[in-house]
């Protein structure tokens, strides 16, 4: 059985390549292929994550620019990686914003993958 992380990071490939491979067909992710991606499939997400007087286009703009590393204009699997890797950091960062410090999130690890804390995640907060 997958782990929550195996099946996170599969998931990230597999939406990668439905955008991707749109046309044209190439593997990179023009700035609308990126801006449609992460509208379809994280847009609640990103609504937690935008930093504050940022419209979400704005924001993904944002993110684009900071990705796009060679300045092309598009973004390979790798440039894409690291802006997950971008709205990560940002979700973190605001779950340890507001009263209490009590991080925003809820360490159970169960992520409705049809497996709970039992799933080798012992660890405690």
């Amino acid at each position: 059985m997958k782990t929550d992380l195996e099946l996170a990071l599969e998931c990230a490939i597999n939406i990668y390549h439905q955008y991707a491979m749109r046309r044209p067909i190439d593997d990179y992710l023009s700035k609308n292929e990126f801006s449609k991606l992460l509208k379809e499939t994280a847009q609640p997400f990103l609504q937690n994550t935008l930093p504050p007087n940022t419209t979400t286009d704005n924001y993904i703009k944002q993110l684009f620019t900071k990705a796009d590393a060679n300045h092309d204009g598009r973004l390979k699997f790798t440039e894409f990686m690291t802006t997950l890797s971008l709205v990560a950091i940002d979700a973190h960062n605001r779950s340890h914003e507001g009263p209490g410090h009590d991080h925003g999130h809820d360490h159970g690890h169960d992520h409705g993958h049809g497996h709970g804390p039992e799933h080798g995640h012992g660890h405690r907060h």
